[in-house]
């Protein structure tokens, strides 16, 4: 099915969405399979990590907490070469990853460790790059982040602003050092509300879109916060494809953001993914 297709979608407002530029899909980590080839959830991550080494019971199951052990106890080089051996085998881009590569929105945000959706731009061939969150381990000269197009080299603001599709990776990636420590956040976390560590590119291209959130999860806080102000000062409709089990705090969130619930993926992705 070609991308016009796919925008042809009478009854799908979201592709109409897509086809204006207007739409940032929000990708999180269930979109990948599990169990799988990389962890695809933070108890996954959590479970990984702590089988390397020895946590105490307590943490055993927070990754975040997990990765902050591995870093005080062993150094922070250990760290980054689990979180690359976690990550290494990598995934294949699904028919979804290649349905929005093709789509080539002005910005993806993708809140994992993984680089699924790079690969799927990748294959598109069209222009884009990343912008990645950096840890504060791997920060040189005060940067929160940094630019990287698709040969992986790192290039300035100016030439990112000329891609057509950012692909915005707040955390980073296993790969080229993860924000994943309870250092790292609290650092981020810290600046985040004033939006210091979001790129201005990022705020650039979300000011008058929507977010149609996928395989995310807002039942982690810290999640939620980065969600929050990432979309911060952009354009409503927001959705989102969520499980339909919701705790009271993510019901609270979806209210808070005015984020409307989908029953499934909206007609313009599924039929696309369908004929895939």
């Amino acid at each position: 099915m070609e991308q016009a297709e796919c925008m042809d979608h009478q009854g799908c407002p979201w592709g109409l969405a897509f086809q204006e530029r207007r739409l940032v899909p929000f990708l999180g980590a269930g979109l990948l399979p599990s169990p799988g080839a990389v962890p695809a959830s933070l108890p996954e991550l959590a479970s990984y990590l702590a089988a390397k080494v020895t946590p105490p019971g307590r943490i055993r199951n927070n990754a975040y907490q997990v990765a902050q052990f591995i870093e005080s106890r062993r150094h922070r080089k250990t760290l980054d070469q689990l979180m690359q051996s976690a990550f290494a085998a990598g995934t294949p881009p699904t028919p979804l990853h290649r349905r929005l590569a093709a789509l080539a929105p002005p910005l993806i945000c993708t809140l994992w460790y993984d680089e699924t959706m790079a690969a799927a731009l990748g294959e598109a061939a069209g222009s884009w790059g990343q912008v990645q969150g950096m840890s504060k381990a791997n920060r040189h000269d005060g940067a929160w982040f940094r630019y990287v197009d698709a040969a992986g080299q790192v290039v300035d603001e100016q030439t990112a602003s000329q891609w057509t599709t950012l692909l915005y990776a707040p955390l980073g990636t296993a790969q080229g050092g993860a924000v994943i420590s309870d250092a790292d956040f609290v650092e981020v976390l810290t600046e985040i509300d004033i939006q210091t560590p979001i790129p201005a590119e990022v705020q650039r291209r979300r000011s008058g879109c929507g977010f149609l959130f996928l395989g995310m999860s807002f039942a982690d806080q810290t999640q939620r916060i980065f969600a929050r102000q990432i979309i911060k000062r952009s354009s409503s409709p927001h959705g989102a494809v969520l499980p339909r089990e919701l705790t009271k705090n993510e019901l609270r969130f979806i209210a808070q953001l005015d984020i409307q619930l989908l029953d499934g993926l909206p007609a313009c992705l599924d039929d696309a993914v369908a004929h895939a």
